[in-house]
């Protein structure tokens, strides 16, 4: 009996090997299941993506020129402020006592410059007297009316007659001289006395104000001086993003950009380059390392009209924007409409094949990693072709162009129409071969399966 129920049992078994092998369930060859798309024409834009804050196109930074107390502060943070209006005053004390020992110095030197004219006219009055009494002298001489002393005296009373006028019209020139030199002292002692009073320069809102009533300030007379406020055109905004030298290349000067500022997340304003730095941001810094990253300061204009119709934000300003928001940039720095398939059904052989589940999975580090790869034109890339008959794969080599963040350009090695296997990710890279046979499915269904499993 026992015998009996144990080849009865070996029966069964057998039965249902043989089945299995039929179903395909053992010894069948293995099935992946894939995304199947065509290889068509798309507009593909590549972008730089940068990181930044924003702040006014125009921003103007005040400081006193000279030192002291602040006795007014007629505005505060966020005011709108006119060309001209007055903003803060310093103490004027020192500067006003300056101012009027300038003007009493200038008034005296006038009164000696009237002094020295009136002595003036005393001496050509004398030196009148004195040549006519001389040239009296001269004829009752030459008639021996006169001795020769009363001759040499009335000469000698000519000629002091003749230097005491010369001199006093020297007198004259040096107090004029005099007079300018005070007249200038003076204006430069208005000019200090002014800058006590300081004025906006321009039209625009106080971005930012650094002091308060009854701080003392340093003027820029010595070093650098104390930032009082600054005044910014808040018409006009831009990002100022740091581009990574491997991409600086890459981007010109009236590129267009997309901006995602955070404070406005559902949202995607449109922008310009406007300015790119010659030298790098590390260039001037007291120290450097081999290992810095050299970044270059790029400069976006937001244009007014992506941003016009936003609700929000900054009230009473002429934008919505506040400076030192967080703003991500993407400048599009080339496009092109050409053949092209999806990014990560692009790969590079190198011979090595990872089982590893974190790095098979589609990732968005993953997905950066392989557009760093393919990057490097100089390595070989491949596409798997799908032949819809005999439901198999075939590794066909490919030149490829730019790429953005789904799709590359494919120059050669393929044509339009050809079906390619777009995905998953981790089986293109490390799973499928050259000849393997594969299952079609949707997105929908593989990631559904992904998630029971």
């Amino acid at each position: 009996m026992k015998l009996k129920h144990i080849l009865i049992g070996v029966g069964v078994l057998l039965v249902l090997l043989v089945g299995a092998k039929f179903a395909g369930l053992i010894g069948g060859e293995q099935t992946e299941k894939v995304t199947i798309e065509k290889a068509g024409d798309k507009k593909v834009v590549e972008t730089v993506t940068a990181s930044g804050k924003i702040q006014p196109e125009t921003e103007v930074k005040l400081s006193s020129e000279v030192s002291g107390e602040v006795t007014e502060l007629l505005v505060k943070e966020g005011d709108l402020v006119k060309k001209g209006q007055l903003l803060c005053k310093v103490r004027p004390d020192i500067l006003q006592s300056g101012y009027e020992r300038a003007v009493a110095s200038y008034n005296s030197q006038k009164a000696t410059v009237a002094s020295s004219q009136q002595q003036l006219i005393q001496n050509q009055a004398n030196f009148a007297n004195s040549e006519a009494t001389y040239k009296r002298n001269v004829e009752l001489y030459n008639k021996k009316v006169i001795s020769a002393s009363e001759f040499d005296a009335a000469k000698a009373a000519y000629l002091s007659a003749k230097a005491n006028l010369a001199s006093a019209k020297e007198n004259v020139t040096g107090a004029k001289f005099g007079l300018e030199q005070s007249g200038a002292n003076v204006k430069e002692a208005g000019a200090n006395l002014a800058r006590t009073t300081i004025y906006s320069p321009v039209d625009g809102v106080v971005s930012k104000l650094s002091i308060e009533l009854g701080d003392r300030i340093l003027g820029t007379s010595q070093m650098a001086g104390t930032e009082i406020m600054r005044i910014s055109n808040l018409t006009s905004m831009e990002v100022n993003v740091d581009v990574n030298e491997n991409d600086i290349n890459r981007v010109n000067v009236g590129d267009s950009a997309s901006i995602e500022v955070d404070a406005f997340a559902d949202k995607k304003f449109k922008g310009i380059v406007t300015e790119i730095a010659s030298s790098s941001t590390s260039v001037g810094t007291a120290s450097t390392s081999v290992d810095q990253v050299t970044n270059f300061s790029v400069k976006i204009r937001i244009l007014a009209e992506s941003y016009s119709s936003v609700k929000g934000g900054a009230k009473d300003l002429p934008s919505p924007f506040r400076p030192g928001l967080s703003a991500t940039v993407d400048i599009e720095s080339e496009s092109e409409t050409s053949l092209s398939v999806p990014i990560q059904a692009v790969f590079t052989d190198d011979g090595t094949k990872s089982t590893d589940a974190k790095s098979t999975a589609p990732t968005d580090q993953n997905q950066d990693k392989q557009k760093v790869k393919l990057n490097d034109k100089k390595v070989k890339q491949f596409v798997y072709l799908y032949d819809d008959k005999a439901l198999t794969v075939k590794k066909a080599e490919v030149t490829t162009g730019i790429q953005d963040d789904q799709y590359i350009i494919v120059k050669s090695g393929l044509k339009a129409g050809q079906k390619i296997v777009s995905g998953p990710y981790s089986a293109i890279q490390n799973k499928l071969k050259d000849g393997m046979k594969v299952e079609e499915t949707t997105k929908e269904n593989l990631f559904t399966t992904d998630k029971k499993k």
